[in-house]
């Protein structure tokens, strides 16, 4: 299965979860998109499909 994560090629991600897993170690202030629609975390063991595009994104500090 070929997925875009973050605009890059990726195979070995299955689901939501993976994808984040793959991105970042943070648990909190993640948000992610899957085709462009922002998916709650209580749906992040949701399996992906092949051209799937997901974007991963965390919050940060700063002044």
């Amino acid at each position: 299965m070929n997925i875009e994560l973050n605009g890059r090629a990726r195979h070995d991600v299955r689901t939501i979860a993976e994808a984040v897993a793959a991105v970042t170690e943070a648990e909190r202030g993640i948000a992610v998109a899957l085709n462009g629609e922002v998916v709650p975390r209580s749906e992040w063991d949701r399996p992906l499909a092949d051209g799937d595009t997901v974007e991963v994104l965390t919050a940060t500090q700063g002044g």
